[in-house]
């Protein structure tokens, strides 16, 4: 969903490029618009996208609660909309935001702040 090709599409145009996964759901990252700071990770159903996409602050599908929530609604720590990018495959969403305050719901600034996975022996030739 670049703004480019996104100018001219409408916002069902746009929601119709979306591949969604058998239940309905994409993963949307979220970004620091001017940092590139990756922030958090929720999902999307298209009445989510929809949201998010017209109202200029984030809406994700909770999977546990089975409900909306907009990011910061209860919290403060809004996410307001300055772009939204679509994959090469149709299938995650790249949402750069302006976060206001953390974004993670431990109270850090974003949910990739725990435990390192990184690999336990180097790169193999």
């Amino acid at each position: 969903m670049t703004e480019t090709a996104a100018g001219s599409e409408s916002v069902e145009e746009r929601i119709a490029r979306v591949a969604f996964n058998d239940v309905g759901l994409v993963a949307a990252i979220v970004q620091q618009w001017d940092t590139r700071e990756v922030l958090m990770l929720g999902w999307m159903d298209a009445e989510a996208l929809r949201r998010t996409l017209t109202e200029g602050r984030v809406t994700f599908w909770s999977r546990s609660r089975q409900e909306y929530w907009r990011k910061g609604d209860t919290s403060g720590h809004i996410q307001l909309v300055r772009g939204a990018r679509l994959d090469c495959d149709g299938d995650a969403i790249l949402l750069e935001v302006e976060q206001i305050g953390p974004a993670c719901h431990t109270g850090t600034r974003t949910c990739f702040d725990a435990d390192d996975l990184a690999p336990v022996r180097g790169p193999q030739p």
